[in-house]
């Protein structure tokens, strides 16, 4: 008789452990703004403005739009912090201009078969492709692909030259 009791009491002792208190409404975590006022002005192209001086802003080396390359480091598709604001510019302007297109070439360098640095350079354009959607960009707007090792930057044979060919590349439509 003795054991029941005790299990009876720690069923209820557990019981009671688990009971919850509602949330009031001043208890809840804070919320990020990340408005379009609060990430600073993202340019906007008009279609009418496709072509000439409405695309400026990709073109101006000055703006961070301009940058189109996102290194990668050895045997990985993880995009390095560093990078992270280059995406996050790309990614509001394409949610800001639904009517872009971009293509995202992913690369590698020689080491490594054929198959695998092709799979790795897939590996690394859809991993910029899925950061570009999460940030507003829609998946018609983004093709990935992959070119492996076949277009190096630098073809000499050292880490620099290597570090120079993992990585990849942002076009948008008329530069592809």
């Amino acid at each position: 008789m003795r054991y029941p009791l005790a299990a009876s009491m720690l069923a209820l002792a557990l019981l009671a452990g688990c009971s919850s208190t509602p949330m009031t409404a001043d208890q809840g975590a804070s919320v990020e703004d990340r408005t379009a006022s609060s990430a600073g002005t993202i340019p906007t192209v008009r279609p009418d403005q496709m072509q000439g001086a409405g695309l400026a802003a990709l073109r101006d080396p000055n703006n961070i739009l301009s940058k189109r390359a996102i290194m990668f480091d050895y045997d990985s598709f993880t995009i390095r912090g560093e990078f992270m604001p280059l995406v996050e510019a790309h990614g509001r302007f394409l949610a800001a201009n639904p009517q872009m297109k971009m293509l995202i070439q992913g690369s590698a360098d020689e080491r490594g078969s054929r198959e695998y640095n092709l799979a790795l350079g897939q590996k690394r354009s859809d991993a910029v492709k899925k950061s570009l959607m999460l940030l507003g960009a829609k998946e018609g707007q983004i093709e990935s692909v992959s070119l492996g090792e076949e277009k190096p930057q630098c073809t000499e044979r050292n880490e620099a030259c290597y570090a120079e060919n993992r990585r990849g590349e942002m076009l948008y439509a008329g530069e592809f």
